[in-house]
This record gives structure tokens, C-alpha cells and sequence, in this order.
């Protein structure tokens, strides 16, 4: 070989060598990407925001990527076990566990908050809508209300004016049933409504609290509702999600919730 074909021969050595760090270090990179473990989170679209700024922070203490699943409580339900993927479930009331937890999907769980409903209308309350629901009889005003079959919202709502006999006739007067709880409030911002009943924490979202109002009801008739979040028995990531449970039932996940107008899981309300 001749000195030249040498010292070529040398510095693609001194090349390859010199790659190597880098190369080690991009694989290494690609191997914990691919390490990442993932979760799924059925949650209903009333605890969106909070449990999306809970799902950030857990994500930065954990190496996992977390995807939130949002819809009524009914239907993500019915998602999850068609599908028989995912993590964690959480709906907006608890009588979707009572109603679900002998199909045997339904696990573990903690009560990270509570629902509690109100009248919400327009900022100003222009039509002097009372914190009574039968004010939702009046000829005056163009009433929503949430779909019973689709979600948390819808349920409740139903319940409370079953307890008044008059839900029928709220569901004869309402312009539309809508599926969910952001629904009802775009429908009323949107100038599609008069006055709807929804779950009280939305009226405080940053994009709801400058356009409506909250008129909240007697708690008698609008009993706060434990939010239950429940670990799916088909998890692959159980110990994780056990820990996700904690953290979103620990003092940041609570302070999180409150943020977003819940009432947190320290004291239960009375009943």
C-alpha cells in the first residue's frame, strides 16, 4: 500500500472514531424515546383543563407521554371498553361507576374533586334568570339543557328536575340537547341560549368567566357529585397510573383543581 492509501486509510479511521460519541449518544437519545411509556385517559369535558395541566406536570416527573381521551361520560365509556385500551377513566359524576362497576373494567379509584351544578347565563344575566330551575319553564327564555344518553352534564340535569317532576316539560321547551357540558356554554355565548344548566366549575374557565355568569342553586337540590378517578382493571401501565391517582389526589393536583373552580377532595361538601 502506498503512503497515500495509509494516510487515507488512517484519518477514515480517526473519522469513524470521532463518530462514535455522537453516535452513541443519538441512539441512546432514540432508545429512551422509544422507552417512553404512554398512557390513555378517558375524561369527561368538563375536567379537560385541569386534567390536562395535571397531565403536563405528572409528565415532567415521569417519563410518559400522556393522551387525554375528552367526550361525555357515557360515551367514553362505552369507547373504552369496545376499545379495551387505556389507563385511567374519569367521569363527571359517580353514578357511572355505580352503574358500569359490575361489567368488572372499572378498579381502583380516589375522588380528585367534585361537580356541583348551577344556572349559567350571559354575563349581566340580561333576562334576571333566578337560581331556580323552573325558572328553565319560562316563555321568555331559550333554554338548553345536556343530553342524558351522552354525558355527566345531561345525567345530573335530569336528575334534578326528575326530583321536580318537570323534566319532560324542560325537554319539550329547550331549543336542543347538547352533548356536553361545552356545548351548552358555546351555545349561550353564541347568543343561542338564554340560560342553560351546566356544571358550575365552567363558568370560571379563562374563556368562560368574561362572557357568562353563574347563578348557583340550592344545594339541596344540586348535591355536589364526587369526581372518581377510576383505574381501568385492562391497564398496561397500572403501577404508573396508580401513581397518577395519587399525584392528581395529592396537594398539586388539588391546587389545580381548585384553579379551575372545583370544589377539591380535602373536605366533603355536605350533603
Amino acid at each position: 500500500m502506498t503512503n497515500g492509501g495509509v494516510l487515507r486509510l488512517a484519518a477514515q479511521r480517526i473519522f469513524i472514531l470521532a463518530a462514535l460519541p455522537g453516535l452513541v449518544l443519538s441512539a441512546g437519545v432514540a432508545l429512551a424515546q422509544a422507552a417512553k411509556s404512554e398512557m390513555l385517559i378517558y375524561c369527561g369535558i368538563t375536567m379537560v383543563r385541569p386534567m390536562t395541566e395535571i397531565s403536563q406536570a405528572f409528565e415532567k416527573k415521569e417519563n410518559v407521554r400522556i393522551t387525554l381521551a375528552q367526550g361525555g361520560s357515557e360515551d367514553l365509556y362505552q369507547s373504552a371498553k369496545k376499545s379495551g385500551v387505556g389507563d385511567l377513566y374519569l367521569p363527571g359524576e359517580p353514578s357511572f361507576r355505580d352503574k358500569y362497576v359490575n361489567e368488572g373494567l372499572l378498579g381502583e379509584f380516589q375522588t380528585v374533586g367534585y361537580n356541583q351544578m348551577a344556572i349559567v347565563v350571559p354575563k349581566g344575566n340580561p333576562k334576571k334568570v333566578k337560581g331556580d330551575p323552573r325558572e328553565l319553564l319560562r316563555k321568555d327564555l331559550i333554554v338548553s339543557i345536556g343530553n342524558a344518553a351522552s354525558g355527566s352534564v345531561g345525567y345530573e340535569t335530569k336528575e334534578i328536575l326528575d326530583g321536580l317532576r318537570i323534566y319532560q316539560k324542560v325537554v319539550a321547551a329547550a331549543v336542543f340537547l347538547a352533548p356536553d357540558s361545552r356545548g351548552l356554554n358555546n351555545a349561550l355565548k353564541k347568543g343561542e341560549a338564554d340560560v342553560a344548566m351546566n356544571w358550575r366549575a365552567t363558568g370560571f374557565f379563562p374563556d368562560n368567566v368574561g362572557a357568562l355568569d353563574v347563578i348557583d342553586l340550592d344545594p339541596k337540590l344540586a348535591r355536589p357529585q364526587a369526581l372518581l378517578l377510576n383505574l381501568l382493571t385492562f391497564s398496561k401501565q397500572k403501577e404508573l397510573a396508580r401513581r397518577f391517582i395519587a399525584f392528581a389526589a395529592g396537594d398539586e393536583g388539588q391546587a389545580i383543581f381548585r384553579k379551575y373552580g372545583f370544589l377539591d377532595n380535602r373536605n366533603r361538601p355536605p350533603r
